[in-house]
């Protein structure tokens, strides 16, 4: 037992800080701890006098990371002292729940209680607070944090087959996410375009399978190559050093090594254990392939446990994830190996058979006392024993394995899929498709509402993806992981009755401050207050104008308050449709925006961070003078809206039409009739009821072009060739009847029509149920 009479101060100091005026709490703590008591008073670390105490090797490990902190960005030396002379004392007590920790500072003290990992993260939240440098020296507020995890797997996924990273970046992005309480560190080493790490036993792994010719651009339909070769490799050596650094930062390397698909880059080293014997060669293209590692070839059961059996001793995990997506079974049902092995075992397809190399390779992994983690898909054809899954694919596999008494972790790509795009594609990287902003990811709640409470407990943790097919390098990668990771945070780590998004983002602005003196090369995220607007015409509604959630509407203008989304960031804007640049305005007050009767004005702005010279891309928000729109006096013949669908080709949703290949009435605005054609064109009118007069929000997410028209307004224009993109729009609309109008077009590849309509807010309209034509 850890607990020592240090506890007992600590107690003390708790007491001592009870005696003092409660205010309301503005400590800003990332993720939000799970108790906040900030007091009146302050502790003021000074010069070379500052001194700590530590009570075991543990908690002087932290107590010395804390003293390299303070030196490297203030300038203050901590020394060692005594338990008396300490400002700054590292309690380690193992009383406290496992990765838990309290944090007390006074007047006097700072005291940090925790065992192993609660004393890391009690660090990490003392550094959160460790900003404030005045003349005299580092100003701590008084407060008292309990704090202690949400779940007990709280991870990243960062995909290295696509593209090698370096060992530096690696290490980087370890110490960023165990700065952010995060705890798993899953390392996606083998893909159909890279074998990523040593085996010793098969050197053809990294002499052919590490390396490619060339690498497909744009997106997975092109057929364009960049003509560079690309290759690397982790050493053993290599991996032993990643893991022990891990270990010292409390985060666990979770390996994968994928199969029985994702394996052409093993099968150009080694082609015998495909289905055809090859030739193979390493991918130069992404997406799913066919050819995989045969599951009728006890060779390929025999390679795949002595590259497991070098991989087990480098990684300590519990877990081993061995993939198990995407597993096209076209080879296998050709293969009179594989279907000479589904007929000895009685398998009644090749699903079963997916299960059955599952099942082998738990077996072999359980008599090494390790236990497998796969993607859902290891669901079909019945699930291996003692597997946990990863439910990427929404949350229906997640679901399904918890009511199997499975464990889950929550990944789904519809919230933490973070190489998804954050923002409007023309202003972003170039991202495999999606839509994800910060906001969303904030949003996710990783327990089903449909589960009992029983089953809830099998969702042991939560994880976000970072998979690289369009992220060649660290700082892209850095880009795409954070600030949507420092969100991912605060869902594994903080109380649900904790989350806050408005709160969130004032209080991440330090964490992104951090990150600019780590030099990572995040997303810079729009201006806190930013979000289009509607200023309805009082003399239509009858009242004062509406907009968006705290903005002023009144008198026909809008006051416009933005805020830095990070500590020493400068907004510059401009309203007159021009880009911002470093000589426009900067936005240091209410902007006032005052457009005429029917006019939208833009306000266009870039954050920019003056010590590194960054500037985020050009973000922009519109303000539109409206009147409410009259319902329409119409009697609806019935419920859906009338359709038209073209099966040609398009290149833009304005331009669908002409003489249509089918007709009718559907209850929902629905693509799904048509989606057998390579490419297509549709569009829907009839009436949408609204119950209530109100401002909505009409949002449209698409692949490729939407737009959505209520009353002959164009409310959404989300047109264009493009990946899954939402757009949203906002009108005011008096109660009653309102004619909708949605023309969508897909270009082939991809495709995907959503629309949401609602007051802002509120919940939205079940449109099988407000639709008529």
């Amino acid at each position: 037992m850890k607990k020592t009479l240090l506890s007992a101060l600590a107690l003390c100091l708790t007491l001592a800080s009870q005696a003092q005026q409660t205010v309301k709490p503005q400590v800003n703590v990332v993720p939000a701890p799970a108790s906040v008591e900030e007091r009146t008073g302050t502790l003021t670390l000074q010069g070379t006098s500052a001194r700590y105490f530590a009570n075991s090797e543990t908690a002087e490990r932290m107590a010395k990371l804390y003293a390299a902190y303070l030196d490297a960005n203030f300038g203050l030396k901590l020394q060692k002292g005594t338990m008396q002379d300490a400002q700054v004392i590292f309690s380690d007590d193992d009383q406290l729940p496992k990765e838990g920790y309290q944090l007390t500072v006074t007047n006097r003290k700072a005291v940090v209680q925790g065992h192993e990992a609660g004393l890391f993260y009690g660090l990490q939240t003392l550094q959160q607070i460790s900003r404030n440098k005045t003349k005299t020296g580092l100003v701590l507020p008084a407060v008292t944090i309990k704090d202690q995890p949400r779940f007990g797997y709280r991870g990243v996924m960062l995909d290295v087959g696509r593209y090698y990273l370096p060992v530096p970046y690696i290490k980087q992005y370890i110490d960023v996410i165990a700065s952010l309480k995060l705890n798993r560190f899953h390392w996606h080493l083998t893909e159909d375009q890279g074998w990523r790490i040593e085996i010793k036993k098969y050197p053809r792994l990294t002499t052919v399978g590490s390396q490619r010719k060339e690498t497909s651009k744009g997106h997975l339909s092109e057929n364009k190559f960049d003509g560079k070769p690309h290759g690397g490799f982790y050493t053993q050596e290599e991996v032993k050093d990643i893991v022990a650094y891990a270990a010292e930062r409390f985060v666990t390397v979770v390996p994968e090594i994928e199969m029985p698909g994702h394996a052409t880059a093993a099968l150009a080293s080694y082609p015998q254990l495909g289905c055809t014997g090859g030739p193979y060669e390493v991918s130069t293209k992404w997406g799913v392939h066919k050819e995989v590692f045969c599951a009728g070839n006890d060779e390929t059961f025999t390679f795949l446990e002595d590259v497991l059996t070098e991989v087990l001793p480098l990684f300590p995990s519990q877990y081993i994830h061995i993939g198990g997506d995407e597993c096209p079974k076209d080879r296998w049902k050709q293969c009179p190996k594989c279907q000479a092995r589904m007929k000895a075992l009685g398998l009644k397809d090749e699903h079963e058979l997916q299960s059955y190399f599952i099942r082998r390779m738990e077996k072999f992994l359980g008599s090494k006392g390790r236990k497998i983690i796969g993607w859902d898909e290891i669901l079909e054809g019945g699930l291996a024993p003692e597997a946990t899954v990863m439910s990427w694919r929404g949350e229906a596999g997640g679901k399904e394995a918890a009511r199997q008494r499975h464990d889950v972790i929550m990944t789904p790509n519809t919230y933490l899929y973070l190489d998804y795009y954050q923002g409007a594609p023309g202003s972003e990287p170039l991202a495999i498709g999606g839509y994800l902003p910060l906001d969303k990811v904030y949003s996710y709640e990783p327990l089903p509402k449909d589960l009992t409470p029983e089953e809830q407990k099998h969702i042991i943790g939560v994880q976000g993806n970072v998979w690289t097919e369009y992220i060649p390098s660290g700082p892209v990668s850095d880009y795409f992981t954070f600030p949507r990771a420092i969100a991912l945070a605060e869902i594994t780590w903080s109380p649900k009755e904790k989350k806050d998004y408005t709160d969130f983002r004032k209080r991440m602005r330090g964490v992104l401050y951090d990150l600019d003196k780590r030099g990572v090369n995040y997303r810079i995220p729009e201006a806190i207050g930013a979000e289009n607007a509607v200023i309805v015409d009082p003399v239509s509604s009858g009242g004062e104008g509406v907009g968006a959630s705290g903005i002023s509407t009144a008198a026909q203008r809008a006051v416009v308050k933005l805020e830095p989304p990070m500590a020493g960031a400068v907004i510059r804007y401009t309203t007159d449709g021009s880009e911002p640049t470093a000589q426009s305005p900067v936005a240091s007050g209410p902007i006032i925006i005052a457009p005429k009767k029917d006019e939208t004005i833009t306000l266009k702005y870039i954050v920019t961070i003056p010590e590194t010279g960054r500037n985020s891309a050009v973000y922009s928000n519109t303000y539109t003078r409206k009147s409410y729109k009259s319902a329409v006096n119409v009697t609806p013949a019935g419920k859906g809206l009338k359709f038209q669908g073209f099966f040609k080709e398009f290149n833009a949703a304005a331009k669908v039409g002409g003489t249509a290949d089918t007709s009718g009435v559907m209850t929902d605005i629905s693509i799904r009739a048509f989606q057998r054609h390579p490419a297509f064109g549709a569009v829907f009118e009839g009436f949408v009821k609204v119950e209530e007069d109100g401002l909505y929000e009409i949002a449209a997410t698409s692949d490729d072009g939407s737009l959505v028209f209520i009353d002959g307004d164009l409310v959404v224009d989300n047109d264009g060739e493009h990946a899954p993109v939402t757009q949203t729009g906002i009108i005011p609309l008096r109660k009653g009847y309102h004619r909708i109008k949605v023309q969508y077009f897909d270009a082939g590849g991809g495709d995907m029509l959503k629309i949401n309509i609602g007051v802002k807010g509120k919940q939205s309209l079940n449109l099988r149920n407000a639709l008529f034509n």
